[in-house]
């Protein structure tokens, strides 16, 4: 199957919105995909109209979305199956898609990049979210990087990650930082009393939560062996999971095994998690990788401190002392202690809270990380249709003054004879 260059493009500013497919596998509930339901939330529909590709199945952040805007889900049937190449190429073309946007790694880059080359879409992009599992970039997604137009980053380090060890070219990496909605994350105090009722705990118990999908990779083991510990200074302590996945099991047995059932909280997926982060008194995430997770950001822009693991562009968040604490990658003893300290230390905790609210405000709003989205793909777009202008200038400069079609030559000359 050929590829295909790039289709003749109008300028900006005299054509309608660009048109963007965001394409993932699914969007169950998490961090990344509730990001990337914000982003498309808030996109202005006159700059970028957005449509939604799932690989698989829609998954419930999907199901809202498919009420919003134009979306397609169970469009691959394999991991195999390479007539997804014409398929999506299909229906790229039959949306007239300007962008394609790849959201992670794995099947979706690959298949996604392919078919929008065949189908000529004029800007390919590709974002990631991790420094490691699940967004390792393989080898045959890294023989696409000619392909490809952009990778986006979601932090500074993170940037400098797939360029070092990722190997994209630096002039295609775009940072665009992760950003939250700071008028619904915000600081709620009427929230604290109202969970501790929903988990008949005592109206002072302290209480420590962790909002991440029930993966391998967010280390849960390392959070339930943390809520152990802090169990031996503050017994009145209780610890909520909020999220799902295929680690729950695990993590239940676990519970069960560290005698934590009374006082780990395990609420599966939620709807009101802003409420939720705001009624406790410290967040903790114990990855064993990350990029910029939106749930540090979501619970500093609550006024909640955060205690997380050292991995990551994590450290531009969690400032030691300023917005929370960090602790060594595995280390539950580490992990533990900054937790005892928030909990023992509430004046502590709300100063921490205060500022970390304010550094999301200046450097993580949703506003920002939209606007970065939007202007990356113009100008890719527009810088493309320049050139396309400019080689269809420089073939008409060069063509002989008397130069006319073959057709009219050839009417011209059955006409004289």
């Amino acid at each position: 199957m050929p590829l295909q260059s790039t289709r003749c493009l109008m300028p900006l500013a005299d054509r309608g919105p660009l048109r963007a497919m965001f394409l993932v596998t699914s969007l169950p509930v998490g961090g990344a995909e509730t990001l990337l339901v914000n982003l498309i939330r808030r996109l202005d529909r006159q700059r970028v109209a957005p449509h939604l590709g799932c690989l698989k199945q829609l998954g419930p952040l999907g199901e809202d979305l498919a009420r919003e805007i134009p979306t397609q889900a169970q469009l691959l049937k394999s991991k195999y199956d390479v007539g997804i190449v014409w398929r999506l190429a299909q229906l790229l073309r039959r949306e007239r898609i300007d962008a394609v946007v790849t959201v992670g790694a794995g099947d979706k880059m690959f298949w996604g990049r392919l078919a929008a080359r065949y189908a000529r879409v004029p800007v390919i992009l590709s974002a990631l979210h991790s420094t490691g599992w699940p967004d390792g970039v393989g080898r045959l997604n890294r023989l696409l990087t000619p392909l490809t137009d952009g990778f986006i980053g979601v932090a500074a380090p993170h940037g400098e990650h797939l360029v070092k060890q990722e190997r994209f070219p630096a002039e295609k990496v775009f940072v665009i930082p992760n950003g939250v909605d700071v008028a619904r994350f915000r600081p709620r105090p009427e929230c604290r009393a109202a969970l501790r009722y929903e988990l008949g705990v005592p109206a002072d118990a302290p209480l420590v939560g962790i909002v991440a999908a029930l993966r391998p990779e967010k280390n849960h083991a390392l959070f339930l062996k943390a809520a152990q510990l802090v169990k031996e200074k503050f017994p009145a302590a209780h610890f909520v999971i909020v999220g799902d996945g295929p680690e729950r099991a695990g993590i239940e047995a676990l519970r069960s095994e560290l005698g934590l059932n009374h006082c780990v909280h395990l609420l599966g997926t939620r709807s009101d998690t802003p409420e939720l982060l705001a009624a406790w008194d410290a967040f903790a995430l114990t990855s064993h990788n990350e990029a910029n997770p939106v749930s540090i950001l979501e619970a500093l822009a609550c006024g909640v401190p955060v205690v997380a693991t050292r991995v990551g562009s994590i450290p531009e968040t969690v400032v030691p002392g300023e917005t929370g604490f960090l602790a060594t990658p595995g280390s539950a003893v580490e992990v533990a202690a900054h937790l005892t300290t928030l909990l023992a230390d509430r004046a502590l905790a709300m100063k921490l809270g205060r500022a970390g609210r304010e550094r999301v405000v200046a450097r993580w709003s949703l506003d920002a990380m939209v606007q970065g989205y939007t202007e990356l793909i113009e100008e890719l777009y527009e810088g493309k249709a320049r050139r396309g202008r400019s080689g269809e200038s420089a073939k008409q400069a060069a063509a002989p003054p008397d130069a006319e079609p073959a057709e009219r030559a050839a009417q011209r000359a059955s006409t004289s004879e």
